[in-house]
């Protein structure tokens, strides 16, 4: 069985806007690692459409990008991506799967039919997962900044606590620090 888990960026004060972080060739150079070393995204709708208005554009080289970017684009087009919806069923973006019906035991089956473990990168599914504790690690890259809006973090909040073990910290040239974290069970 492959773990969860939940990676984003987000501001010294928990915003997850997309648009708030450092978005240069050392971050996406960071994502790409991290998706390279995970068998699966999974996403929620919402992230699912922001992602393929733009990245399969950069994948097949309609839209400038730099090198770091393009090639973040291009493993993501080959990566298995499965998507959480109870309102869209068609995913055209390429290897694009949907996840229906129970949540919990979906992607509990996506865990263990992925040994390379899955990367959730979406702020409000996470939420659900973690609440149905499915999610085993956090994979945050913290910007140095603070921008006074949301959407923030778990917003919506937990039903208790959830207690990390530090597995990592590595500060980035740009300020960012990618944290690493375990659930303590």
């Amino acid at each position: 069985m492959g773990l969860l888990t939940f990676s984003l960026n987000v501001t010294l004060d928990g915003c997850v806007d997309h648009q708030e972080g450092i978005a240069d060739d050392e971050t996406h150079a960071y994502f790409t690692d991290l998706m390279d070393g995970g068998g699966a995204m999974l996403w929620g709708r919402v992230t699912y459409e922001m992602m393929e208005s733009y990245w399969p554009a950069v994948a097949r080289g309609d839209v400038q990008a730099p090198a770091a970017l393009r090639e973040c684009a291009v493993k993501l087009e080959a990566k298995p991506k499965y998507v959480v919806s109870s309102t869209r069923t068609q995913f055209p973006w390429t290897n694009s799967h949907h996840i229906a019906g129970d949540l919990r035991e979906g992607v509990q089956q996506l865990k263990d039919a992925t040994p390379d473990g899955v990367l959730l990168g979406s702020g409000l599914l996470a939420t659900e997962l973690d609440r149905l504790d499915l999610i085993d690690e956090y994979r945050l890259l913290v910007h140095p900044r603070i921008v006074g809006h949301g959407p923030t973090l778990y917003q919506g909040g937990l039903p208790s606590t959830r207690r990390l073990e530090l597995i990592s910290a590595q500060p980035l040239r740009n300020g960012a620090v990618a944290m690493h974290y375990r659930r303590a069970r």
